[in-house]
């Protein structure tokens, strides 16, 4: 058996819907000190002590930005997690594994509400050609139909 690295091993990861933070790597700081820059599992060997640990995205601004004081003790690893966040204006999570997915409940209805509109204005489209279509014959209903869905 393998003896266990003093240290962080930290997991950073970004939810499926923001694809695009894989385009950027996230920063990982110890102390004001950059001390990692990829996305999933790494082990950050360190003595035993307190620590300042810091996590975020370099975009426009940084993304996500998140912080944790973790002691290290002699002998042991302290398994941590980061997730970025899924709207750009929040903060990150960072602690113990599992972590939430920050912003996940505010997309989905976000989601909801564009999926809404969306049936929305095409239903009154296909109810508009419809109606418009209604004095003509049903032939030509069936005609403007097939070539929107074109």
């Amino acid at each position: 058996m393998q003896p266990q690295q003093q240290g962080i091993a930290l997991t950073t990861k970004y939810h499926p819907l923001a694809f695009m933070l894989g385009l950027f790597k996230p920063v990982i700081e110890i102390n004001g000190q950059r001390a990692g820059n990829a996305w999933g599992r790494q082990v950050i060997p360190l003595q035993p002590g307190q620590y300042h640990l810091h996590v975020h995205v370099p975009y426009l601004w940084p993304l996500g930005p998140a912080d944790l004081p973790v002691n290290v003790y002699p002998g042991q690893s302290v398994e941590l997690e980061y997730r970025a966040p899924m709207i750009a204006f929040i903060k990150g999570a960072l602690g113990a594994p599992p972590q939430k997915w920050p912003g996940l409940v505010a997309t989905i209805i976000l989601f909801a509400i564009v999926g809404v509109l969306f049936l929305c204005v095409c239903g009154g489209i296909i109810v508009g050609i419809l109606s418009d279509a209604g004095d003509s014959s049903s032939s030509y209903t069936i005609q403007a139909v097939t070539n929107l869905l074109r």
